[in-house]
């Protein structure tokens, strides 16, 4: 890629002129007690003032980041006030009912969090992102630390939720499905998350029983929005891991906006930490824009951009891992020949344009084009040797007093994809007083083209090992000859060239009402998808799928601040591309949708302690699958079998604590109770690959009493072990493995010199920065050691095979500067 063109680019966007308003917006629609529109309405607010039309519609921009108050006034109705306190360019939504009968006055708090609250909604601070330390910082990183939300590698932006597997989450950007590349195996691969935590304005989550609005998955929603600057900014990030920067800019006439930023990452400094020393030389870099452009008031226009180039080198030399018990303690020394050469480029654009046709009327349009160009070649020779450690205690595997088993490991690839995804989808959205309908349809074409050579030999002791699953003579080298055929142990071969194309639609209501003195809130709708595969050997036919869902709310009339949350309905999950590959490579394009029926019981309680805030969420959750298709994960690579020949379930119970547990500062505390489990075929019920029992986790923020410039951010995880690490052949209802309990804490320390409580008190250079700060972490600070996956060593005189661990990274200093202007 031409790294010139890109920073030309960047630097194109950066110029503008600048605007330094720092301004919210609120609008609504007023109505008087026989809830009709009311016109003429002056509102006021820091000086600006504008009016109700018929409709009764309004809107008015008001300061942000400080208490703003609002004045409603009209000829024949009483006067009401309203005081808020909003964050930059959050737009906030307000039906007051005017009354003709008493002034409504006084300080009233209000919030747009009130309304995912009522969702079941995770709202995380942008803010909060970017100070929590971690091996892949970013709005992930944040993910992993909530209930029902499970990862066991820190090098991997991928996630799990609630005994999903990490291509059952959907992520939204500014309301568009983004995508991932196909080919990833290992997350050091990943390189850099499609979102750029620069531009964030606001990040959704839910972990189930989401609207019917959002997609056909059967996890989770993650919800972003990227800012519409107001003025110009510029920041910086520079760490050992990378650094990125971006910038805004607004025209004079504040109809053209643009948030922009370049990101840079190299993984060495992790992958180094590793067992397994090697010549790595990745370079992950990507350059991502979002335009936008006001027509007038009632048409807006905007652009989302990115192009990402993933290039992995890996070139292994020497591994040592120590394992076994303290009695018998062991080691494997493997010496390698070969390289992996990886490149993942990706290009992203879309174009959204929003149409209000009425104060209750809009419409929105979005078409996007995603291609990704993968390329996995690696010829890779591993020769090893397993043996007890001396008895004096030394650990170098070349002075094992006994050898258990000696051989050799050769992995070839030849592995290349061209994806090719465009989507066309028109959205609607209707006010009726309190009731609102939105709708929308949708067209997706996903053409694949795809080759699969892959194949792996493996020689224990001077002989070849047959493949496990081809039934063949017995091989009882080196004492009897052998005279079956010399088989690779593993071969996949494959040309897939297939389109898929998809039709889907949703409809929803939604409606805020009264129950007795108690408030309500309920949502109802429903989506479908068809859908038709081609190009395989076998016609692929349409298939049509029915997901009916529903959320209900109710805040009761009582003293404690509570909501009480019912939601579920059923979730299907048509095959994207990898579902219908099998284990052989080859696509079955009449692969059904998997199936769930989820409900998910909830209780939000918002209460003070210590007269600060704080919020206890409880939820329960219970999910029946059908037509599952069950599959194995080797470190972030997802196999399918690529049929519907199982039935699962997964249930559980998640509890988050969050506040302020120092003055000023937002932590948590989550804990988790997981279980899920498959059958298939009707052999009985077994753990899933995502079946971790219990999490725990903890984000914590804090500060030097005496010195508040000095800040401390803890992240900590601990999961229990998943399924996992057995080989790859073996029959799960034979032989299950758990690896070792997942446990990790990354804790940073950061130096303030300028931030919001601080600007304005500075005289000297400092006054140029809007935030500036160095800082140390330490990732993994405990040095525990995590295993990702197993490698299986053969004992040449037992014919025992060994689990030898694959670990994770150890522990790692970084340094880390951040600067806003």
């Amino acid at each position: 890629m031409n790294y010139s063109r890109l920073i030309f680019v960047f630097l194109f966007l950066c110029t503008g002129s600048v605007s330094f308003a720092q301004n919210a917006r609120v609008k609504g629609i007023i109505l008087n007690n026989e809830k009709q529109p009311v016109a003429d309405v002056n509102i006021s607010s820091s000086g600006n003032a504008t009016q109700t039309n018929a409709d009764g519609f309004f809107e008015i921009e008001v300061p942000s980041n400080r208490k703003a108050v609002l004045i409603f006034t009209h000829i024949s109705l009483k006067m009401m006030s309203l005081t808020i306190n909003l964050k930059p360019n959050e737009i906030f939504v307000f039906n007051p009912v005017m009354s003709n009968a008493q002034e409504q006055m006084g300080e009233v708090f209000v919030s747009s969090k009130n309304k995912k609250r009522v969702q079941g909604i995770t709202v995380i601070d942008a803010a909060t992102i970017k100070k929590i330390p971690g091996a892949n910082a970013g709005i992930e990183n944040i993910l992993k630390t909530l209930p029902g939300v499970n990862s066991n590698n820190e090098l991997s932006t991928q996630y799990a939720v609630r005994g999903g597997n990490y291509d059952e989450n959907l992520v939204y950007v500014n309301e568009i499905e983004v995508y991932r590349p196909f080919l990833i195996r290992s997350g050091q691969q990943e390189g850099l998350s499609f979102t750029n935590t620069d531009l964030v304005q606001n990040v959704d989550f839910s972990a189930g029983g989401f609207q019917a609005k959002f997609g056909d998955k059967l996890s989770s929603v993650l919800d972003i929005t990227y800012r519409k600057p107001t003025e110009f900014g510029a920041s910086l990030e520079a760490s050992l891991l990378g650094g990125s920067a971006s910038v805004d800019v607004v025209s004079k006439n504040k109809k053209w906006s643009a948030v922009t930023g370049v990101r840079y990452r190299n993984n060495s400094l992790l992958v180094n930490s590793q067992d397994t020393q090697t010549n790595y030389t990745p370079t992950f870099v990507d350059v991502q824009t979002n335009v936008n452009y006001d027509i007038s008031e009632k048409w807006q226009m905007s652009f989302l951009g990115n192009i990402s180039q993933n290039k992995y080198l890996y070139q292994p030399l020497t591994r040592e891992t120590k394992f076994g018990t303290i009695d018998q303690p062991m080691a494997l020394a493997v010496y390698y020949e070969g390289r992996e050469k990886d490149q993942y480029d990706t290009y992203f654009g879309a174009l959204k344009t929003t149409y209000k046709a009425s104060p209750t009327l809009t419409f929105k349009f979005i078409g996007s084009l995603f291609h990704t160009k993968e390329e996995e070649h690696f010829d890779i020779l591993a020769q090893y040797r397993l043996g007890n450690v001396n008895a004096d205690g030394t650990t170098n595997p070349e002075d094992v007093d006994f050898t258990r088993g000696i051989g050799s490991q050769l992995n070839h690839a030849r592995n290349d994809l061209d994806a090719l995804i465009a989507n066309a989808e028109i959205k609607g959205f209707k006010e009726w007083r309190d009731s609102q309908l939105e709708f929308g349809l949708k067209y997706t074409r996903e053409s694949i083209r795809d080759r699969v050579i892959e194949w792996e030999v493996i020689d224990s002791a001077g002989f070849s090992v047959n493949p496990p699953l081809v039934i063949l003579p017995e091989n009882n080298q080196p004492y009897e000859p052998y005279a079956g055929p010399l088989l690779p142990y593993q071969d996949v071969r494959a040309t897939n060239f297939n389109t898929i194309n998809r039709f889907s639609g949703y409809a929803q209501w939604n409606q805020k009402t009264e129950l007795g003195s108690s408030q309500v809130w309920y949502n109802l709708g429903a989506r479908f998808q068809s859908w038709t595969v081609s190009g395989a050997a076998e016609e692929g036919k349409n298939q049509i799928v029915f997901s009916p869902r529903a959320q209900f709310a109710l805040k009761p009339d009582w003293d404690m601040d509570m909501v009480l949350r019912l939601s579920g309905g059923l979730y299907h999950q048509p095959p994207f591309y990898r579902e219908l590959r099998d284990l052989n490579g080859v696509v079955n394009p009449n692969v059904k949708a998997q199936e769930s029926v989820h409900i998910v019981l909830s209780n939000d309680y918002s209460f003070k302690m210590w007269d600060r805030p704080f919020k206890w969420v409880t939820e329960l959750y219970y999910k029946s699958l059908t037509d599952v298709n069950t599959y194995s994960i080797d470190n972030v690579r997802i196999r399918y079998v690529a049929n519907n020949n199982a039935k699962a379930y997964a249930q559980g119970l998640d509890f988050r604590l969050n506040g302020e547990f120092v003055p000023g500062t937002e932590s948590w505390i989550s804990f988790g109770y997981l279980k899920t489990e498959e059958n298939y075929e009707n052999k009985g019920y077994i753990a899933r690959p995502t079946d971790q029992r219990l999490k725990f986790a903890m984000l914590f923020q804090d500060y030097m009493p005496n010195i508040p410039s000095v800040k401390m951010y803890l992240n900590l995880v601990y999961n229990t072990g998943l399924p996992g690490g057995a080989p790859s052949y073996s029959d799960p209802y034979f032989y299950q493995n758990r690896l070792n309990d997942y446990r990790r804490a990354d804790i940073g320390f950061a130096k303030v010199f300028v931030d919001s409580s601080t600007k304005n008190a500075k005289t000297n250079w400092l006054k140029n920065f809007k935030e500036l700060s160095v800082g140390v972490e330490i990732f993994n600070v405990f040095n525990n050691q995590n295993a990702i996956t197993n490698t299986w060593v053969r004992d040449v005189y037992s014919k025992n095979q060994y689990a030898i661990p694959n670990y994770m990274t150890s522990r790692v200093f970084n340094i880390k500067l951040n600067a806003r202007l």
